[in-house]
């Protein structure tokens, strides 16, 4: 078989790398030629899923919400890759957060690693962004959705969504660009550790039913978006890209 060379020379660094959406995305840029550092917060899924990536992946242990880990990650980086050509930032959590009952915690946490630990990310690694680099943030059609129990995690995503806009303005002179994709209903495996199973597949059956694709999206769907967006869309920046099967345009 021959090998695809489409990212062959190019240096990825992508948070949350070692599961579901990130890792698919790791997997179609390293068998396309790229180098790439996925990062995540634990060191026993890290370490699978640089295996099943193969010898152009490494895998680096940290926690977005640190700052002192991100320090760590950019200097792991410079080292490794010297400079990067796409920063993918896709870490984050999804805790279901009724409103009457959310706590504190639960809202510090989640703003902890799905908004700031995005910035921080971003601002530690543009040091080492080439000139054309392209960044990716993963939002959610929760940012313009009035979903229950999911307050706290759309107005974080949806944060992210600003984001896009303002760091794109910032970065520009660099000749940067930051979007973002915007992921449905993706099967990712990770409504089965947030939830009880029942309750994982009703919820799960609820999004089929009022999908107009009428299925789940796949993290390979939504993986080609983001090197699209990383790669591909030179005249693009501060942009959106909805991936949801059509849910939140039809």
């Amino acid at each position: 078989m021959e090998m695809n060379e489409t990212y062959s020379g190019k240096n990825v660094v992508i948070t949350g790398g070692s599961s579901g959406i990130g890792f698919a995305t790791a997997k179609l840029l390293v068998d396309a030629g790229a180098r790439v550092v996925i990062t995540g917060r634990s060191q026993s899924t890290l370490d699978a899923a640089a295996e099943r990536l193969g010898k152009h992946a490494l895998a680096f242990r940290g926690d977005v919400a640190s700052l002192p880990d991100l320090d760590a990650l950019a200097a792991y980086a410079r080292d490794q890759l010297g400079t990067v050509d796409a920063l993918f930032v896709n870490a984050g959590v999804t805790i279901p957060t009724p409103f009457v009952s959310t706590t504190e915690e639960m809202f510090d946490e989640s703003f902890a690693i799905n908004v700031k630990g995005a910035f921080f990310t971003v601002q530690k690694l543009a040091p080492l962004l080439s000139t054309g680099a392209g960044v990716v943030l993963t939002t959610s059609v929760a940012n313009v959705m009035g979903l229950l129990e999911s307050s706290v995690y759309a107005a974080g995503k949806a944060a992210l969504r600003s984001m896009a806009r303002s760091l794109s303005r910032e970065l520009l002179p660099r000749k940067i660009r930051v979007n973002a994709v915007s992921p449905g209903p993706v099967d990712t495996g990770i409504l089965e550790k947030t939830m009880p199973k029942e309750a994982a597949e009703q919820f799960k059956a609820e999004r089929v039913a009022e999908n107009p694709m009428h299925r789940f999206g796949t993290p390979e769907e939504v993986a080609r978006a983001v090197a699209f967006l990383a790669f591909d869309a030179t005249y693009t920046t501060g942009a959106e890209l909805v991936v949801d099967g059509g849910a939140t345009q039809l």
